[in-house]
Formats: structure tokens, sequence, C-alpha cells
């Protein structure tokens, strides 16, 4: 039986998305600790992006539109992307 293959979420930085809304999303939607949320945000915000989990393909899928679509409701034009984990 094959493997399954693993994908990298990928959260954005964005001139217009809050630091508190981004930390909200970590641990609403990617279950991060309040210290992880933190520490993931301002690494966003320094870098531009950060690998925020590695999950199977519809797992990733689902966790990131869930993400954009809390993002949209609240007015943000946060991003994310799914993108194959390098082996």
């Amino acid at each position: 039986m094959q493997e399954p293959k693993f994908y990298k979420v990928i959260i954005h930085n964005d001139d217009h998305t809050t630091m508190d809304f981004v930390v909200k999303i970590l641990r609403e939607v990617f279950f991060k600790t309040e210290v992880q949320a933190n520490e993931m945000m301002l690494s966003v915000h320094h870098k531009g992006s950060a690998v925020v989990g590695v999950y199977t393909y519809d797992v990733a899928i689902s966790k990131t539109r869930k993400a954009i679509t809390i993002a949209r409701e609240a007015g943000f034009p946060l991003r994310l992307t799914v993108e194959p984990e390098d082996n």
C-alpha cells in the first residue's frame, strides 16, 4: 500500500489582514497554541509567509477553505496556498 502524499499549507502576509485575526485563524482552524500562533504570525509578518501545517491533501484543502471563508466573512483578503511537501 502506498503512503499518502502530504501537502504544506502556507499562509501569506498582506497589508490588510490584522495580526490579531491571523492569530485567531491559526488557533481556530490550525489548532495552534497562543504562543505558537503569535510566533507564526510574527514570522509571516517579517518573512512574508510561513508553513502552518502539513496534512494529507483533503485535510490541507479543507483547512485552507475554512480559513479563507472565515477571512472573507470578516472582510480580510487573507491568502493561503497548498503545495506538495518536498520529500
